[in-house]
């Protein structure tokens, strides 16, 4: 059986090539947004060790050190080397969820709607902008860390899974997750104990290789924290969560159920279709009734013994939805967690939902062929099937809609993109605000004008990105 569907492998090769065939159509070479911030910090002299080693490093992802140097060296700071970066990483993260498919002969027809969903457009905004490529690459590390954590759950672990459980939180947290280790470190200890409590209940006996994972998570976390006490930032706020949430308490709720509908329909595709709040709440409701239902089963019939990694998705993507909230409810706008930006974060959540369903489902067949002639079932049974298949239904349309939506855009983006190139090859004869607005940076910190003006100069010299052409 597993044999017959190492095929499965090809899809997320298929799903990159796809993804490269859009960035060709929807983007043009040439830095803009956060590139300035990292011309302007890190070029050119890339190999400079004081700009390595400074106490919040681990604020700036290290990974991103080593990407910049092989960039500048080989590539002349293209921003497509750091597209093609995502891109491999995302292959990398579908790889992973082909390979538990395989492993735990989850059909065809469902492998293809996680597919599927999971190469959905909905996350065009980082995809686009190539500094985010290392987000890609985190959660490839955090699949591949949650992938050895269920083979040592379940018994079937290899030969070194107990030393990559040790040793994984340090290279993902320390090297390469940056922010995202939040949620990472949440589940993780969440999980290990939650393990733990059942392996007792089971067998009598704490299982005490989880306290040693556990030590392993905190420690680079608390690094990762103390290297954020050294940040400096310019923001400050006006106001505390507690007392916007007595004074507004419904515009949290719409926030949070907004972000919800976003894993079924991007953020701009749905002020493209919905003219009221309503379609809003009622599919973002719907998702949140998915989440729930999927954590029944996982209950209900104990499924997280047989398999913990969807369960370790789910947990995920709420806590997502929950940091996204208290992150960023200071913009005071509710449609903010629906940004593509955090597609990424929040489809985790939306994979795991979908494997538990698949889960369910073959247990449902497993049944109905030993019990062909009960009947007591059936009506629950087609039921659980209607439900299951809405839901299903919902997110195919909306990513599908999403992805089509942002098929159509990309002539329009390349077309920003390309007069943006034109701009740049002429910024020294073009005013600050249309500089700042061109490459759509802002910041309160300085003058943006300036700021760009500075990137494309250090650009320009070393005859890189849209000057080496």
């Amino acid at each position: 059986m597993e044999k017959q569907k190492r095929w499965y492998y090809l899809v997320p090769f298929v799903g990159g090539i796809l993804c490269v065939w859009y960035l060709y159509r929807s983007f043009y070479d040439v830095v803009y947004s956060d590139y300035i911030r990292l011309v302007n910090s890190y070029l050119p002299d890339v190999w400079n060790p004081e700009k390595f080693f400074v106490r919040d490093v681990l604020t700036r992802i290290p990974v991103n050190y080593a990407a910049r140097i092989i960039n500048t060296t080989w590539f002349h700071y293209s921003i497509r080397f750091d597209q093609a970066l995502g891109v491999f990483s995302l292959m990398l993260s579908a790889a992973a969820i082909a390979y538990y498919c395989i492993r735990e002969k989850i059909g065809t027809v469902w492998f293809l709607i996680l597919m599927a969903v999971f190469f959905s457009l909905n996350k065009w905004e980082m995809m686009n902008n190539g500094s985010g490529w290392v987000h890609f690459f985190a959660f490839a590390g955090f699949f591949y860390h949650y992938l050895v954590w269920e083979r040592v759950w379940t018994r079937q672990e290899k030969k070194r899974d107990h030393i990559q459980m040790l040793v994984l939180p340090w290279i993902i947290t320390m090297g390469i997750a940056g922010p995202y280790c939040a949620v990472y470190s949440g589940v993780l200890l969440l999980g290990y104990g939650f393990c733990m409590v059942i392996t007792w209940r089971k067998t009598k006996k704490w299982d005490k290789r989880y306290l040693a994972y556990g030590v392993c998570v905190i420690l680079p976390l608390l690094c990762y924290l103390w290297s954020t006490t050294h940040v400096k930032t310019g923001l400050s706020s006006d106001g505390s969560l507690m007392r916007q949430f007595l004074d507004t308490p419904g515009y949290f709720v719409r926030f949070f159920i907004k972000s919800l509908c976003s894993t079924v329909i991007g953020g701009e595709a749905a002020e493209e279709v919905f003219g009221t709040n309503t379609p809003y709440m009622i599919i973002g409701l719907m998702v949140g009734g998915a989440y729930l239902l999927a954590l029944w089963y996982q209950f209900r019939y104990k499924l997280y013994e047989k398999t913990v990694f969807p369960l370790i998705l789910i947990v995920s993507g709420g806590m997502n939805h929950v940091l996204i909230l208290l992150s960023r409810w200071s913009f005071l706008i509710e449609s903010y967690g629906m940004s593509s930006r955090y597609a990424l974060q929040f489809q985790v959540g939306v994979l795991g939902i979908l494997l538990t369903f698949a889960l369910m489902w073959k247990i449902r067949r497993e049944e109905e062929a030993e019990e062909k002639k009960q009947q007591k079932r059936d009506r629950w049974r087609n039921m659980e099937k209607a439900v299951a298949a809405v839901i299903i239904a919902v997110f195919l349309v909306g990513n599908g809609y999403t992805t089509y939506r942002e098929i159509r855009m990309t002539i329009y983006r390349k077309e920003a993109c390309i007069n943006r190139a034109n701009i740049a090859l002429d910024f020294e004869n073009r005013t600050n605000e249309e500089l700042a607005a061109a490459f759509e940076y802002h910041t309160s910190s300085a003058d943006a004008g300036d700021l760009v003006r500075n990137a494309l100069t250090i650009l320009k010299e070393h005859k890189w990105n849209v000057f080496y052409r």
